[in-house]
Order: C-alpha cells, then sequence, then structure tokens
C-alpha cells in the first residue's frame, strides 16, 4: 500500500465525522438547542412539568409546577458546596413538591367524589415504608392536615414512629403486615389515645390474637381484613397480587374472620376491606378489574350485616419513569385523576348495583407522592472511550495493510461487506496473537483500525433509514459506548435499578445547551463489575446507553430523576459506602435566589459505616497505633513520622465514604 493513502485513511479514522452525518458531508450540523436537549432526554414527558431546561442549559425544577418559581439545580448543588461544606454524591429533597403530590392526590379524589355524587369520603394514607425518613413523613404529614391525610405502617418500628408522628385523630393509621401479639399491643395503644387505628388481618389468626389482646387491654378494636383477589398486577411487582400473593385471606377465611368476631361479641369491629395488587401498576384496566372485584367483596360483606365502612384499594398509582405514557413497566397509561375517576366510579357502580352505602374509600399510595421530590446528583470524574490514535510508524503487516483497505472502501453500499471483512481481519489478528504470531504493535495497531472504522459505520448507520440497516448493525451504537466514571454506588442510592431494572431519567443537569458527543453507561466506584448502570429510558422501551458530553475542563453532573421512592431506605452498604449528603429545598419569595436551603445533613462517615459492621474506630486507631509504635522501635519510621501517619488516619475516619475530587 501506499505510504501516503495509509496516511490519508488514518487521518480520517482519528478525526470522525460529526454524528449525523454522512462520511462524506460537508454540510455543517444543526445548531443545538436546549429544546433538541428536552427532546432527546424526553424531559417534557416524564417531567410532569416539574422539570425544564433554562436558556443556559441547566436542569431546572418548579416544584409546585407553574405557580412557583423554577430553580436551577446546579445552583443548589454548587450553594451547597460553598455554603455548606458538601459534595456530591447528594440528594436534592424539593420539599414543596411533596405538598404539591400530596394536594394533587387528595383533591383529585375529592374532584371525583363531587363529579359523581359519591356519598363516602376520602382517607388516604402514606406508607412510610416508601420512604421512612422523619423529615419526609413530617412533610407529607403537615402537606395532608387539611384532608386528615394519614399513615400506614407495616412493622413493628414502623408502628412506633407512626404513634408518635400521627397527630390528627381524623386521619388514619392503617397497620399492615405481619403481626406479633407486641405489634398488636402498640397498635392499640393508639385507640386508647383516641386515634383511628386499624389493624389489618393478614391472616386468620391474626384475628383471634386481636381479639384477645383487645379485651386484655380492654379497648374496642377496627379490624380489616385483607383480600386475596384473583386480579394480579402487571409490571416488575405483579407477584404481589393474585391467589398465592404472600399476604390475605381467602374467601372462605374472610367468612371465619366475621364469624369469630360475632361469636367474641365484636360485630362491629369489622371495619374494612383491604387489597393490594402490586407496586407500580402500569395499566389502568387491571386497576379497574381489581377495585371491581373489591368492591363486590365490600358490597357482598355489607349485605351479610358487617358494618364494613372502608375499603381499602392498596397501593400501585404509578410513576411514568421513562414518560412514554404506555403499560410499559416504567411507565403508566393514565393519570392521577382518571385513577381518582375509576376508582370513586366503579365503587359507586358496584355498591349501587347491591344496594348498599358507599364507603369511604382508602388509598395507599407512596410512590406517586415521594418519588418526583428527590434528585440524586453524582459527578462523573471520567469517561472511558476507545482510542482511535494509530502510531506514528505503522507496522507492515498484511493485516494492517487489509484493515486500511477495507476502510478505505467504507461507504453506504459496501457497508455490510466492509463489516464483515473488518470482523475477519480483527478475529484473525486475535487467533495468531493467541499464538504467538503478531506481535503487540500489530495487534494494536488493527484493533485501532477497527474501532476507527467502527465509529465510521455508525456515523454512516445514522444518516440511513432504519429499514435499509443490515441487522447486524442495529446496535452499532452499543458496541462503541464509552463509560462515565461517577462518584457513587448503585449498591446503595439505586438498589431497585439493580435489583429490578427499574429505570430512572438520567440526565447531565448542565451543559444542555450543548450537543452530546458520546453515547455512554454509568458506573460507580465499587469493586463490583454490576455497580453500573445497564438500561436508561427510551420513548418506547428502554435502551442500553445514555448520550453524554465529554468531560473536559471543570465537574460534569449528572442528576438521577424521580428516586425519592424506596431507594433512601433500601440502600446497601456494598464495599462500605454510605448513605450520601443530603440538601433540602423549600421555595421563599423573600429571597432573592427564590428558595433556601432549609436544611443539610451529611452523609455516612468511613467510621460511621464501620461501627455498623462491628468495627468500633476507637479500636481501629488503637490496633493502628500499636502497630505504629512497634515500627518505631524497630528503627523503620521516626517517631515524629508514626504520630504524623496515625493523626492522618484518625483524621480519615472522620471523612465520607466518597472519593474526594
Amino acid at each position: 500500500m501506499n505510504p501516503d493513502s495509509a496516511l490519508g485513511i488514518a487521518a480520517a479514522i482519528e478525526e470522525p465525522t460529526p454524528a449525523g452525518n454522512g462520511p462524506e458531508s460537508n454540510i455543517a450540523p444543526r445548531p443545538w438547542t436546549v429544546e433538541d436537549a428536552k427532546e432527546l432526554y424526553l424531559i417534557d414527558r416524564w417531567g410532569a412539568d416539574y422539570f425544564d431546561v433554562s436558556d443556559d442549559g441547566k436542569m431546572l425544577c418548579a416544584p409546585l409546577q407553574g405557580r412557583g418559581k423554577k430553580v436551577a439545580i446546579l445552583d443548589v448543588v454548587e450553594q451547597a458546596m460553598r455554603d455548606e461544606g458538601l459534595s456530591a454524591p447528594m440528594v436534592v429533597r424539593f420539599q414543596d413538591m411533596l405538598h404539591h403530590r400530596v394536594r394533587t392526590l387528595n383533591e383529585a379524589f375529592n374532584r371525583a367524589i363531587a363529579e359523581n355524587k359519591y356519598r363516602g369520603n376520602y382517607r388516604g394514607v402514606f406508607p412510610i415504608k416508601v420512604n421512612q425518613l422523619r423529615e419526609v413523613v413530617q412533610e407529607i404529614l403537615d402537606a395532608g392536615r387539611p384532608f386528615h391525610y394519614g399513615l400506614e405502617v407495616g412493622s413493628k418500628p414502623e408502628v412506633f414512629a407512626g404513634l408518635a408522628f400521627h397527630s390528627d385523630n381524623e386521619s388514619l393509621l392503617v397497620c399492615n403486615g405481619y403481626k406479633d401479639d407486641a405489634f398488636i399491643r402498640t397498635a392499640l395503644i393508639g385507640k386508647k389515645l383516641g386515634k383511628h387505628v386499624i389493624l389489618i388481618a393478614e391472616k386468620l389468626s391474626e384475628v383471634l390474637a386481636i381479639v384477645r389482646i383487645s379485651k386484655e387491654l380492654g379497648v374496642e378494636p377496627e379490624i380489616g381484613v385483607r383480600v386475596r383477589l384473583v386480579t394480579k398486577g402487571a409490571g416488575k411487582w405483579a407477584e404481589s397480587g393474585g391467589e398465592n400473593a404472600k399476604f390475605g385471606l381467602s374467601t372462605a377465611e374472610i367468612l371465619e374472620a366475621g364469624r369469630i368476631l360475632r361469636d367474641a361479641g365484636m360485630p362491629g369491629a369489622f371495619k374494612l376491606v383491604h387489597f393490594h395488587i402490586g407496586s407500580q401498576v402500569p395499566d389502568i384496566l387491571i386497576i379497574k378489574r381489581a377495585v371491581r372485584e373489591a368492591a363486590r367483596y365490600y358490597a357482598k360483606l355489607r349485605r351479610m350485616g358487617h358494618p364494613i365502612e372502608y375499603l381499602d384499594v392498596g397501593g400501585g398509582l404509578g410513576i411514568d419513569y421513562d414518560g412514554s405514557r404506555s403499560n410499559f413497566h416504567a411507565s403508566m397509561n393514565y393519570t392521577v385523576e382518571e385513577y381518582a375517576r375509576d376508582i370513586v366510579w366503579n365503587i359507586a357502580d358496584i355498591c349501587d348495583e347491591e344496594r348498599v352505602p358507599h364507603p369511604h374509600i382508602v388509598s395507599e399510595s407512596g410512590r406517586a407522592v415521594v418519588a418526583p421530590h428527590a434528585v440524586l446528583i453524582v459527578e462523573a470524574f471520567g469517561n472511558v472511550e476507545r482510542t482511535n490514535v494509530l502510531p506514528e510508524s505503522m507496522p507492515d503487516h498484511k493485516l494492517v495493510k487489509a484493515a486500511l483497505e477495507t476502510t478505505a472502501s467504507l461507504s453506504e453500499k459496501t457497508l455490510a461487506e466492509c463489516w464483515h471483512d473488518l470482523l475477519q481481519t480483527k478475529e484473525e489478528a486475535q487467533k495468531l496473537f493467541e499464538l504467538g504470531y503478531l506481535e503487540l504493535d500489530v495487534k494494536a495497531t488493527v484493533e485501532t483500525i477497527y474501532w476507527g472504522a467502527t465509529d465510521r459505520i455508525r456515523q454512516i448507520v445514522s444518516t440511513l433509514d432504519p429499514e435499509d440497516v443490515p441487522d447486524e448493525l442495529n446496535d452499532i451504537e452499543t458496541q462503541l459506548a464509552g463509560q462515565h466514571i461517577c462518584n457513587f454506588s448503585v449498591f446503595q442510592s439505586l438498589l431497585d435499578h439493580w435489583a429490578f431494572g427499574a429505570l430512572f431519567p438520567i440526565v447531565p443537569i448542565h451543559r444542555l445547551n450543548e450537543r452530546p458527543a458520546i453515547e455512554s453507561r454509568l458506573v460507580d466506584i465499587t469493586c463490583d463489575s454490576d455497580g453500573k448502570v445497564s438500561k436508561y429510558i427510551d420513548r418506547t422501551s428502554e435502551r442500553d446507553t445514555v448520550p453524554l458530553h465529554r468531560i473536559d475542563s471543570g465537574p460534569y453532573y449528572l442528576g438521577i430523576f424521580l428516586t425519592g421512592a424506596y431507594q433512601d431506605i433500601m440502600g446497601d452498604i456494598h464495599n462500605l459506602f454510605g448513605r450520601v449528603n443530603e440538601v433540602h429545598v423549600f421555595l421563599d419569595e423573600d429571597e432573592e435566589c427564590g428558595y433556601y436551603l432549609e436544611e443539610t445533613i451529611e452523609g455516612n462517615t468511613i467510621a460511621e459505616v464501620l461501627h455498623m459492621t462491628q468495627y468500633e474506630p476507637s479500636d481501629l486507631a488503637a490496633k493502628m497505633k500499636a502497630q505504629i509504635d512497634a515500627a518505631i522501635k524497630q528503627d523503620r519510621m521516626k517517631p515524629t513520622e508514626g504520630m504524623r501517619l496515625l493523626a492522618e488516619y484518625e483524621r480519615g475516619l472522620k471523612a465520607q465514604t466518597y472519593l474526594t475530587l
């Protein structure tokens, strides 16, 4: 091959044509706008009017949607760093959004009740298992007070917390979950205090236990039964419902529960029918079927003389994580308003048909209330891409020449043939290397040419109609994807993604007025190969990569959105990475910036997470001191140096678990 030709091909590999233009095109790409960014990251869809982009490319949060100020998330992060000494990773909580979500849910049910002339009230409860953090629960109770919005608890620790914070005796305290005597006794303390506590029986033996303990305490209980419906949910948590569900009573057991209460002289204690078909139900038709089935149970039991007052439709109200507005597991094909209208109408329809009173409606929506208010901010401190830079001196080898010749003939017409030739050349190079017949410089050159040519193929593919792209090249973007290394732990902050494949919108919180340069994946700083975000939202289903910018000068921050449900509580301290920093934001018109940082909470220190795993910091420091003292006695270090190293070790125990960038 002519050396000049080889250099020309090398130059083409090193400087690929910008994405979106054909390899022979000299037309400059259309200027990038923030509207392009909003469309690319589907912000207008999953953002639900809570999130937007400023003209200078910053992600904005509007906690009250159109009624309040929009806050630049980057400004909050930088203020927390400057004024409070915090660093990423951090969770930014927009507390006004919690208030807005609670009002939205309650007002939707109240409108539906009025529109349908429904003869009952709505008494929602927040299931604190979704986010047990004190400041979150407190804000929800404050927002819900005008609506008598209560709490749902499902364990003994949650009962203790719920009793203490539940202060509105017109609101409900619903007790789910398996119960022992201590659980029941603690809950009935609330009845003694005049609270509206309803104990949900998950199995028949719990009815007997509640009756026994109530008589011991001299208190009239309020009891509900969870019905094991035939209707099942859909999506990641579909198995929460159905006839083989973990919780609930069969039809025969419900009738037996009624008999037990009558025989115990407590016929009036049977107050509630409950069901749950799973979290994040994407399809409204499933919710309708479940509501009608449960309403039929309520109606038949009322006709039998049981004085039931409440029908609890459980959780399941979804969040549109991907913005597709579909019945995909990461989405929902309905709105909060439609959800409320369908529940109210279907219950009323069954009750009117059966000629029984309309029950008060209870729902246990958690995800829909808290998910949008929290944004996880992570800093990407490195991106890994394949290099296309060829050596100055090209090795004289037939495989190098073959790869260069294939690259030179690349065009739209030769796309598939050139791809096959490149694969063959790369495979031959690998085989020769494994047999010891190929030097490293030749192998490196062949691979560099291969990846450079693959990038040019990607550029050509991007200009074609999808129907004209060979099947084997449909995943070319994935093959070329880079990696953004981010200072966080998937296991601590995105456990739902690792465990269930749950999707979350991921968007840079700045530079959105710049065109993204590469398709990439987020990897964390744990030593586990699963420590990565492997799936990303897409308009139709999900994708393997996300478009991001290259990290050049200054920090690069990414927001992982809609993380307020479960992620705060379910985090695992894999690799001993602890809780991240938190910033709580409230809107305030009197502030020049329109908001203030109401509270900041520092994440776990190294000493704290070591203590969680039975390593006492004082003991660790003492052991290190003993080793340093021994080294000093052996003249392996001077006393001054030893004390300096010990002080550095002890100071490090007080630092946070994440990298200092």
